[in-house]
């Protein structure tokens, strides 16, 4: 097993429409404002920036974001990750009878020295880590759509 190596799927139920959703996942930059953890976005053009985000435990994760695909009619949204964090992630949107269904997939190799020398020892804490961010994400987005 390689150890600094995980895989994560999450699914949030928001209120909303799809295209609502869509619209608010593909404005990375505005991510601070309803996601807590993400504590910064800087873009570097129209399809790439540098996101630093942080959870419960006291360090912060850099990456540079790129764009893979972005595919409103079918709700998909997917960035290729580099940094402290090597891989991807993929958001797919799909209606519900009571607004829409956010799946998140994402696949990364951890580069952070930090965490590498933490690996084995760190894992349950590094998981329970992304849940938390994880939680945190839909209820900002929930409260955002619900805004809307």
């Amino acid at each position: 097993m390689d150890w600094c190596h995980y895989r994560f799927r999450s699914v949030w139920h928001v209120p909303g429409a799809p295209a609502d959703a869509y619209a608010a996942l593909e404005r990375a930059e505005d991510y601070p404002l309803w996601w807590p953890q993400v504590r910064e976005v800087k873009p570097i053009d129209d399809r790439s920036g540098v996101i630093r985000f942080r959870s419960f435990l006291p360090y912060d994760l850099v990456v540079t974001a790129e764009e893979r695909r972005r595919d409103p009619a079918a709700g998909v949204l997917e960035i290729g990750m580099t940094g402290d964090l090597d891989g991807w992630a993929r958001w797919t949107l799909t209606a519900t009878p009571a607004g829409t269904r956010a799946r998140y997939d994402q696949e990364v190799d951890v580069r952070s020295p930090l965490m590498r020398r933490l690996a084995v020892p760190g894992r349950p804490l590094f998981l329970l880590n992304h849940a938390l961010m994880m939680r945190a994400g839909r209820r900002g987005l929930a409260a955002r759509l619900a805004a809307v």
